[in-house]
């Protein structure tokens, strides 16, 4: 989109804003340099709303549109941007700028490698699940589910919490979250929130959850790994079969296989091949994502288990990571494996860098991650 192109735009998206009742101020702030596209941000007040903020977001082709960055204070809905998008050098991370639904912080779960650790070490109750003010929470969610917005967004309610974490509590995201994006009165865009999981706790969502405006993403990992590091998660066979029904009942299901660990040694083509087996034989993804360990410094500073950490050594710009051979060597394995066996092709890496993706003939540029 030209400059010309673009700022028409922008100026229709003003006046959608004003003729559905919002004051529009447009001003100059300071750039964020690589993270962000323009010093442009437009803020809609409405009487009754949270505030909402839009800046001209690039996407991973380097196609600019203006895009909510957050609603009010950035607590609730926030966009993730923290890599460069679109990436520029090789060693770049690709990740879209996908918008966090931070409803809840923390996890009951204890994975050994969890970002969590380190991403929450200075809260008070570190990684324990959290609810935050329900009121305020639909209210920043309402208010973002009824601007007059022309395209709709994927919202990730996992990024700081497992999604299902509070199902079968007053906290539920099934019972609270869900029925805003489910009713087209208020969601007339047609916005969808993705749950990202470990949970097998689905009951709710079977019962009463909206698949039309719902995307569930179960993380899933090889039962050895599963056993030594993902300790109180569901097992992973019970996590398949909660995708399975789900995938049943109508819900659109993704699948990521992260982090993926070369353990034990000798044996771990075989136990992810058999793990891939058993996600086929059971459910078709709509999308598969694949990852790797990434050890931030707080994460391994605060992680208790530090015995993955064996197996990252390499700097990258997100964190040590395995050597690049090893990881080619898994992302190629598991690349044929889907290909080979089931003609799979719709994958896409976790916060890898851009001579992976090109190394594996992967287009970092049409990316269809998890998150997005």
């Amino acid at each position: 989109m030209g400059k010309r192109e673009l700022f028409s735009d922008l100026e229709r998206l003003i006046k959608d804003f004003k003729s559905n009742g919002y004051k529009v101020d447009v001003k100059e702030t300071k750039s964020k340099g690589d993270r962000c596209d323009s010093t442009l941000i437009l803020k809609a007040v409405k009487s009754g709303f949270s505030t909402l903020y839009l800046s001209i977001m690039p996407d991973l082709q380097g196609k600019r549109r203006a895009s909510i960055i957050r609603v009010s204070d950035g607590s609730i809905i926030e966009r993730f941007m923290h890599v460069k998008v679109p990436p520029r050098e090789d060693d770049d991370i690709v990740c879209p700028n996908f918008l966090e639904l931070k409803w809840a912080y923390g996890c009951p779960f204890n994975c050994a490698y969890c970002y969590l650790q380190g991403t929450l070490r200075l809260l008070p109750t570190k990684k324990k699940p959290v609810a935050k003010d329900l009121r305020k929470v639909r209210r920043q969610l309402v208010s973002f589910l009824r601007a007059p917005l022309r395209e709709p967004e994927l919202l990730n309610a996992g990024e700081l919490c497992d999604s299902l974490m509070f199902e079968e509590t007053y906290y539920s995201i099934t019972e609270n979250i869900l029925p805003l994006f489910g009713d087209a009165t208020i969601n007339s865009v047609g916005h969808k929130v993705l749950l990202v999981t470990k949970s097998d706790k689905i009951k709710h969502l079977l019962e009463g959850g909206s698949p039309k405006t719902t995307i569930v993403s179960f993380s899933i990992n090889a039962e050895n790994a599963f056993k030594v590091w993902e300790k109180g998660t569901a097992h992973p066979h019970s996590r398949i079969k909660a995708a399975e029904d789900l995938q049943n009942a109508g819900f659109e299901v993704r699948v990521r296989i992260d982090p993926i660990i070369p353990f034990p040694q000798a044996a771990w083509r075989s136990e992810y091949y058999e793990l891939i087996d058993r996600i086929f034989n059971s459910l078709h993804p709509s999308r598969i994502t694949l990852g790797t360990l990434r050890g931030l410094r707080a994460t391994i500073r605060e992680a208790k288990d530090k015995t993955w950490t064996i197996f990252v050594e390499s700097p990258s710009k997100w964190g040590l990571k395995a050597k690049y051979e090893t990881r080619y060597e898994i992302y190629k394995a598991i690349l044929s494996y889907l290909s080979k066996e089931y003609g799979y092709k719709d994958v896409a890496l976790c916060k890898e860098d851009v001579q992976m993706w090109q190394s594996l003939k992967l287009n970092w540029k049409n990316c269809k991650c998890n998150c997005i």
